[in-house]
């Protein structure tokens, strides 16, 4: 069966872009009714209505032959000021044929910086991507010392090694980033993301007070639509190696034997002294991502996490359904994003992409490939 295609027809003719953006009183109902990808398929979107005051900003993209595509996207504020609800729509126009079509229509809220837990109700229809990276080698990586949840920034091999990480992911959309609380995790997705072809601002999100939250607020919407929230969490961290942290691997292995010391690295619910398990790292890590991170992609939000071996295996454990045995066998590289699918309540794992040349990632879903499209486009357009 032939797949029919997505993209409009190329036209070697110019095209320029203008926007707009304005605040209106008016209250307004949506509803959308047009035609898709298949000849008499319809779409529509539930009405939805905006109470003033709205802002509203509208993207042109403008041919010789006509117009070509536009953007529409409305804010509704709400009390408070910090948070509201966004629609967002993206048309597609062929004047010769007088026919459009909606690409891309959603309903989001602003209050995403917000970490705490979401209750959703799943649309079988949501589709999301979740990329897993653990972070570049670190300056205890290179000593070959534990570190556990020691705070050690990246070696340059490490920056390296985020920085490809992001050309691998440029073309996967990102709304949202999970760190750990250590500087690694958090370098290695700043730095991952300064490859990303979206070209929006991870922020790290401070709300460890009031007064924190309060002295890092962002008050221009127009910035806020440009940035990424980053949230970061305690909980993802390393494994605590307890009494192993700051020893050299080797050293400690002749100390203790190879064999224990193994025993502590590598099973799943035998600790080092004074230190965390496997299976203890896993139980807040796993709480963590049911709580915070799944609520996420089940609303159709793409999420980055970045973090650490451990703490991921455990995440992994959960989303393959691994077992004990198995999880301990498991080895993550530095800096290799791993790429999952959200749909229908399942999680199905794509393995980590090549790079944003590589045509097969993009044909996993279509929306993937949609939206690289778009991001083509935007490129273009400016």
């Amino acid at each position: 069966m032939k797949r029919r295609r997505t993209s409009l027809p190329p036209t070697p003719t110019p095209s320029f872009c203008f926007g707009a953006v304005f605040e209106t009183h008016l209250t307004i109902t949506l509803s959308i009714s047009c035609l898709l990808l298949q000849p008499r398929s319809k779409f529509l979107l539930n009405p939805v209505r905006l109470t003033p005051p709205l802002m509203m900003a509208a993207t042109f993209k403008y041919q010789p032959m006509g117009l070509r595509s536009w953007d529409i996207h409305v804010f509704a504020p709400g009390s408070s000021g910090k948070f509201g609800r966004f629609l967002s729509m993206r048309f597609a126009c062929n004047t010769r044929q007088h026919k459009s079509r909606l690409i891309h229509a959603s309903i989001s809220h602003a209050s995403v910086v917000d970490p705490s837990p979401l209750s959703v109700s799943h649309d079988s229809s949501t589709e999301s991507t979740l990329i897993l990276i653990r972070h570049g080698e670190s300056l205890w990586n290179e000593k070959n010392l534990f570190t556990g949840c020691c705070d050690v920034p990246l070696t340059k091999r490490g920056v390296e090694e985020a920085i490809e990480a992001g050309k691998r992911i440029s073309y996967i959309p990102v709304d949202i980033i999970f760190t750990s609380a250590l500087i690694r995790a958090q370098m290695t997705a700043m730095l991952a993301m300064t490859q990303h072809h979206q070209k929006k601002v991870p922020i790290i999100i401070h709300n460890e007070s009031e007064q924190a939250t309060t002295w890092t607020q962002v008050y221009s919407e127009k910035t806020t639509k440009q940035s990424i929230p980053v949230i970061t969490a305690w909980q993802l961290n390393e494994r605590m190696y307890g009494e192993l942290q700051g020893l050299n691997k080797q050293e400690t292995a002749e100390r203790y034997g190879q064999e224990k010391v193994h025993e502590w690295r590598r099973s799943y619910d035998i600790p080092p002294p004074k230190g965390e398990s496997l299976e203890m790292c896993s139980q807040r890590a796993v709480a963590y991502f049911k709580d915070f991170i799944e609520p996420q992609l089940k609303s159709g939000k793409h999420v980055m996490v970045a973090a650490h071996g451990n703490s991921l295996r455990s995440i992994i454990m959960y989303l393959d359904r691994l077992t004990s045995q198995e999880v301990t066998s498991l080895e993550l590289s530095t800096g290799i994003p791993l790429l999952y699918i959200y749909k229908e309540g399942k999680f199905i794992s794509r393995g980590s992409p090549v790079g944003p040349t590589e045509a097969g990632v993009y044909a996993y879903t279509q929306s993937l490939a949609v939206y690289r499209q778009q991001l083509d486009e935007m490129s273009h357009c400016n």
